[in-house]
């Protein structure tokens, strides 16, 4: 067992900050993810089924039907749902009265018309070659493929933007993976699939430019673990070592990743040969943060090294625990000692200050985090800072943190209420040293104004 499991996972305590915790969405998030499908299929399926004159079905895919699905790790970034419409008629799909292009036209139309109705669809974005995609407010899109069914021959083909049927059936893979695992097994190889595609998240910030797909990692996740199913009784930090080991042999094996359920397709092969070897590359690096990380002594040292690969979303020790840590060492470790001051924005006046912690403070505040004993570390000495964020707020906005940046002092803003974290974390060499937990209690609202406009009735006042 490596030193920094219990911050993987904690199947006793589901609000405890761990990474399982901060990369999965929460339980508002599902409910509000479930409404909206259920409505937009709901407003789809009479429409097309009329329009057609076909048995129209709804069958919710990808990341979410898995169970894999993780949190935008970025402000801004969206949820993605799968939502697969199917026009169901017997035989195969040039048996049917219209061509893939029309049946995904007629879908797109109906978004369309899903939009003039509901205020919160922000918009229905260009077709892309295997779905149509309908935003919503919230940072939320739908993604729907739409497919020819045979419901008898329990067969399935994808209509494509350039009037093509594609060999394509998304509940047989669903199937494997089920068929490959226990259900008693099923949740830990779901959680190493939601760690892989968190850290893809983090490394690669858009597919089109070489992000791996969701389903190229959960099908190389599962892979590997089938290949050595005892890893599946190691703790969480030690079963996903093996898992990078096995991966990276064989992406080093080439770019190859067979589709489990039709090995006629290589699941790798929309990656470019550069693309391919981009993740090669940052693979092999996370390979060396895991076994760094299961090397290290202590719980701060190996908490800190796993999160270089998953940076603000992997959570670090208590404040008072890094400090009885550095304390109770044969030799102290000099710790940071941070001066943070807060300014309200909208009212100077209402300032702030504290060592190592501060608050509670209101929100918009410019906030001044500085190294108060710099120069007692020696010569070389590097600060880096993390922003770590908690708390139901910046969830419902998925704005867990963000690297600060580096240097002797750092400037942040208080914008949600909970408490936080500014980590300072203080290397020499590539090696850490030692590392300040700052936190950052945050409570009411923003701060009056310093001059606020006088009351209505001060206006109407005349001479006497």
């Amino acid at each position: 067992m490596g030193n920094a499991n219990r911050y993987f996972f904690d199947g006793t305590d589901a609000a405890r900050q761990t990474l399982y915790r901060r990369i999965v969405p929460s339980e508002r998030q599902f409910e509000e993810q479930q409404a909206r499908w259920n409505s937009l299929a709901d407003f789809l399926l009479p429409i097309l089924r009329d329009k057609t004159g076909y048995v129209t079905r709804s069958w919710l895919q990808g990341s979410y039907k898995f169970g894999t699905q993780v949190r935008p790790v970025r402000k801004g970034d969206e949820f993605d749902i799968d939502l697969g419409i199917y026009y169901c008629w017997p035989g195969i799909p040039d048996d049917g009265n219209f061509g893939p292009g029309q049946l995904k036209q007629f879908v797109r139309d109906e978004l369309k018309e899903f939009e003039r109705q509901n205020d919160d669809v922000v918009s229905v974005t260009l077709p892309k070659m295997r779905c149509e995609r309908i935003r919503f407010k919230g940072d939320f899109h739908i993604d729907v493929p739409c497919y020819h069914l045979d419901a008898d021959a329990d067969r399935r083909d994808l209509a494509t933007q350039d009037d093509e049927w594609e060999d394509s059936d998304p509940k047989a893979l669903y199937e494997w993976f089920k068929d490959q695992f226990e259900h008693d097994q099923r949740p830990m190889v779901r959680r190493l699939v939601r760690y892989a595609k968190a850290w893809a998240a983090l490394k690669f910030h858009e597919e089109a430019a070489g992000r791996p797909s969701s389903v190229l990692l959960t099908v190389m996740v599962a892979n590997a673990v089938t290949n050595d199913l005892g890893l599946l009784g190691d703790e969480d930090d030690t079963a996903l070592l093996c898992v990078l080991v096995d991966m990276l042999q064989n992406v080093r094996n080439g770019q190859t990743v067979l589709n489990p359920v039709d090995h006629d397709e290589n699941l790798a092969s929309r990656m470019t040969p550069e693309h391919w070897a981009v993740f090669a590359n940052r693979l092999e690096q996370f390979v060396a943060v895991a076994e760094a990380a299961q090397a290290a002594s202590d719980e701060m040292t190996a908490c800190a090294s796993w999160s270089v690969a998953f940076e603000f979303l992997f959570p670090l020790p208590e404040p008072e625990i890094v400090e009885r840590v550095a304390k109770s060492l044969p030799v102290p470790i000099l710790l940071p000692e941070i001066e943070v001051h807060a300014v309200s924005r909208s009212n100077p006046n209402v300032r702030y200050s504290g060592t190592n912690s501060i608050g509670p403070i209101v929100k918009d505040c410019d906030l001044t985090f500085k190294v108060a004993n710099a120069d007692h570390f020696l010569p070389g000495t590097e600060f880096s800072w993390m922003v770590r964020n908690n708390g139901e707020e910046a969830e419902d906005v998925n704005d867990l943190g963000h690297a600060s940046g580096k240097g002797v002092e750092m400037h942040e803003t208080s914008a949600y209420n909970g408490v936080h974290y500014m980590d300072c974390v203080a290397t020499r060499n590539g090696r850490l040293t030692s590392v300040r937990r700052v936190k950052v209690a945050i409570s009411s609202a923003a701060a009056p104004r310093r001059n606020p406009p006088k009351p209505a009735w001060t206006k109407l006042r005349g001479r006497r």
